[in-house]
C-alpha cells in the first residue's frame, strides 16, 4: 500500500509532484578542433538551447563531453526538450552524439 506524505516531505524526497527528470547527453569534438572553438561551442550552447528552453546542463571534456540535462527549476524534462538538444548537436557536426533515456535525476 502506497504511503501518504506530506507535501513538505514530498518535495523534500523529490517525488511525485516534484520529481525531476532529466538525461544524460554525451558528444564529441572533430580531431583538431581548437580550445577556442570549443569554448565558443560550448558557451553557444548554453545561450541558444539551455537557458533559453528553461534547462540546466552540468557538465565537462575537452574534446569528449559528457553531462546532465535536466530542468533548471524542478520540474520534468521532455521528450521534445531531448530533441531540441540533439538537433542542435547535430546541426553543429559534433560528433559520437548520445543521448540516454529520460531518468529521475535524485533516484535513478
Amino acid at each position: 500500500m502506497a504511503k501518504h506524505r506530506s507535501r513538505r516531505l514530498r518535495k523534500k524526497m523529490h517525488i511525485d509532484e516534484f520529481q525531476e527528470l532529466g538525461f544524460s547527453v554525451a558528444w564529441r569534438f572533430p580531431q583538431g578542433t581548437t580550445e577556442e572553438q570549443i569554448d565558443k561551442t560550448v558557451d553557444d550552447f548554453i545561450n541558444e538551447v539551455i537557458a533559453p528552453n528553461g534547462l540546466a546542463f552540468d557538465g565537462s571534456g575537452y574534446l569528449s563531453w559528457e553531462g546532465l540535462v535536466c530542468k533548471e527549476q524542478i520540474g520534468k524534462c521532455t521528450e521534445e526538450d531531448q530533441a531540441i538538444v540533439r538537433n542542435w548537436l547535430e546541426e553543429k557536426k559534433l560528433e559520437e552524439i548520445r543521448l540516454s533515456d529520460l531518468f529521475d535525476v535524485w533516484w535513478d
